[in-house]
């Protein structure tokens, strides 16, 4: 017996059969799609009409978040835009530094125990102009209770005075690139890159669960992954100790969990040898709805927090260049090593001058290790030029791209960060399609929100905060961009044989949608409705999850 759902309409993004009208289901995978009287074929059967007015397609793969983003939702939120919750509840941005401070305050108020670390995330000072968020901001909040703001970047780790000094920070000459230092010698409470913010994270909430997502942290991104309409997520930096494995394990193992979770295994004190044994060891361990065994590195930091590395000339606001988080060395070896035993990697890299490192070392180590299938991929890669692109299609490389940038940061790049040329070519969604390189966008939630059908209409609209068209040469139309939040994402984390288009042996991951995106005005798409999600055959409404 099997089921055959009817729809209004189903986008397939299979070639050989764009769209349908009917889909059959049997244990969770797809028997095919067509029409009624085809799929009848298969023997006994069950229609269900429930989605007759709805539209399907491929459950949505976000090929780019973080599993943290549920766990974030215990802290306080102090980002500059509303934001909705994975209850539904929309919280409203702070917009200046005095609203940031007044929501923490609020928050620490409202905790019993007076030394108690206070978490918040989110932050942006860039929109506040050349404000800047210091160590006595935070002491406004308490002097007592160690504070901690994480920027939305997750690059930037804010703190006040209590927090440097259990960090042992407070002092004089601290002389390290990443630790800003005031007109009085101390640090100013700004913490940029992983090993200063290592130094306080554990002082002021963000421990090493936070990076590895704890179990209601998980349970809460699975809601938020139904109601976005995404069946599969790429939890993309988690530093992955047997006993996070062993959570996400019997937690994406429950009967109720909705998405299909990829983990990939940060770089973080260990080194190129250790981190690719230890990717061999979480290899095995992959279930159906819980894969293991890719590995991330970082290069650089972000943009917008200045960390990032930009080749000549820079930052348009003259600002210094930003960091490198992993020394090339390192990167060779992981790279060198990675194809040898065959572990794909991911890479972030912002700036183009990161970009053109690990694009060196990447040609070096396919040099030593020809592999012909590596689907290496570069993460955000956001200013990369046209020649670059050439380099990754030479590579057999792929790229994700992060076109959300232009609505949150967009004004920001064409005024202060990179200017306006650059700020134009950034996430450059229509030189990768003609240049070849395969492709996918992404949110990088909890940096912004998860919502591929929002990454989308980014990708095909390029509108910033304040309404400007950024880049109009590189803009790509509405079937492509819902291509790379479905097979297009698939691809890149080496899943295209099972999930990201509806066709005879994938997986059952459909996004159920009140809406077609494929009638509505392109700048509609982003308000596209999410009745809910079907993953594996199993079925999740939204308002239920």
């Amino acid at each position: 017996m099997h089921t055959i759902y009817c729809a209004r309409r189903i986008l397939t993004m299979n070639p050989s059969r764009p769209e349908a009208t009917h889909v059959a289901v049997k244990d969770g995978r797809v028997l095919g799609a067509g029409a009624l009287e085809e799929l009848a074929g298969w023997g006994k059967h069950e229609l269900d009409e429930r989605f007759a007015d709805k539209v399907l397609m491929p459950g949505l793969v976000e090929g780019h978040s973080h599993a943290m983003e549920g766990t974030f939702w215990r802290y306080v939120y102090t980002g500059f835009f509303d934001r909705m919750d994975p209850d539904g509840r929309t919280w409203p941005g702070a917009k200046s530094v005095d609203a940031v401070i007044a929501r923490l305050r609020e928050a620490s108020d409202a905790l019993k125990d007076p030394a108690a670390p206070l978490s918040g995330w989110g932050l942006d000072p860039i929109y506040f102009g050349s404000r800047r968020v210091s160590r006595e901001d935070l002491d406004r909040v308490s002097r007592e209770r160690p504070v901690g703001v994480l920027h939305a970047s997750g690059h930037i780790l804010n703190v006040n005075t209590k927090a440097l000094e259990l960090a042992g920070l407070l002092r004089k000459a601290v002389n390290h690139p990443g630790i800003p230092l005031g007109a009085d010698g101390l640090p100013t409470g700004e913490l940029k890159g992983p090993d200063p913010m290592m130094m306080a994270s554990p002082h002021v909430g963000f421990d090493r669960e936070v990076l590895a997502a704890d179990e209601l942290g998980l349970r809460y991104f699975g809601k938020l992954c139904v109601r976005k309409g995404v069946t599969t997520a790429a939890d993309l930096a988690n530093l992955l100790p047997q006993e996070a494995v062993a959570m996400m394990l019997r937690v994406t193992g429950e009967s109720d969990f909705p998405a299909r979770i990829v983990s990939l295994l940060r770089l973080q004190l260990l080194s190129g040898q250790a981190l690719i044994d230890r990717a061999l060891e979480l290899r095995p361990q992959s279930t159906e709805r819980l894969r293991l065994g890719i590995v991330k590195l970082v290069a650089d930091g972000s943009i917008q927090g200045f960390s990032a590395r930009l080749r000549w000339p820079g930052y348009y606001n003259g600002a210094p260049n930003g960091l490198w988080y992993v020394p090339p060395e390192t990167l060779r070896e992981a790279y060198r090593l990675a194809l040898a035993r065959g572990v794909q990697i991911h890479t972030h890299t912002n700036g183009d001058e990161a970009t053109e490192l690990v694009l060196d070392c990447i040609e070096e180590a396919l040099q030593a290790h020809p592999v012909r299938d590596h689907r290496f991929t570069l993460q955000h890669c956001q200013l990369a030029d046209a020649a670059q692109f050439r380099r990754m299609k030479a590579l057999g490389m792929c790229v994700n791209l992060f076109p959300n940038h232009h609505f949150y940061w967009g004004d920001q790049h064409y005024a202060m960060t990179v200017g306006p040329e650059r700020a134009e070519r950034m996430n450059a969604c229509a030189t990768a399609l003609a240049t070849g390189v395969p492709f996918a966008i992404h949110s990088d939630a909890p940096v912004t929100p998860l919502g591929p059908l929002f990454t989308a209409w980014c990708a095909v609209n390029r509108r910033t905060a304040s309404g400007r068209t950024l880049g109009a040469a590189e803009r790509i139309d509405v079937a492509t961009a819902l291509r790379t939040i479905t097979l297009g994402a698939a691809y890149t984390l080496k899943l295209d044989s099972e999930v990201g288009s509806i066709e005879c042996g994938k997986r059952a991951d459909f996004a159920v949608l009140e809406d077609d995106p494929l009638e509505i005005a392109p700048e509609k798409l982003k308000d596209v409705r999410i009745w809910g999600t079907v993953q594996g055959g199993r079925l999740f409404p939204a308002g239920h999850s």
